[in-house]
């Protein structure tokens, strides 16, 4: 079995790698997990903390091949307010449901939930399906030994 031994940044410039695996959000972070990859490969990481595979990035392997990280199209809602403020009350109920969300200038893109969306929708919001990669925020308590856990911030 192939093991991981390192995450490459997006930006590593090493070329292209032999092979690749595609993960939704949650699928992304982790500590230690048996990938499949597109080959049909599988690959185990295991790292001593819990780690977000970012799109474009890369695990380096023992025998110094790489596997590309691909960050999957996922159900998603665009959700949009009347202007800033209330876009900005929007993400509060969102995150008071401690829900997962992608939080843009202009939009907040959930996972798709009938149950958020009808509230957003009582709430003025307007409402898209889109389909596309999601890159939601991590919560301030998801790892209290990681060296940059909010609790730890200084």
């Amino acid at each position: 079995m192939l093991r991981a031994v390192s995450i490459l940044p997006p930006d590593h410039g090493r070329g292209i790698a032999y092979d690749s695996v595609t993960l939704e959000h949650t699928e992304r972070r982790l500590r230690r997990k048996l990938l499949r990859l597109a080959g049909g490969d599988d690959v185990m990481v295991d790292f001593p903390q819990t780690l977000t595979l970012e799109h474009g990035s890369a695990l380096e392997l023992e025998d110094g091949r790489y596997v590309g990280i691909i960050a999957a199209e996922e159900l998603l809602y665009d959700v949009r307010g009347r202007d800033t403020a209330h876009l900005v009350r929007l993400a509060w109920h969102i995150g008071n449901r401690h829900t997962s969300a992608q939080l843009e200038a202009t939009r907040i893109l959930i996972k798709r939930d009938h149950v958020l969306k009808t509230m957003l929708e009582g709430l003025g919001a307007t409402i898209e399906n889109v389909s596309e990669p999601f890159y939601a925020e991590h919560g301030a308590y998801h790892s209290h030994a990681d060296s940059g856990h909010a609790l730890l911030a200084r």
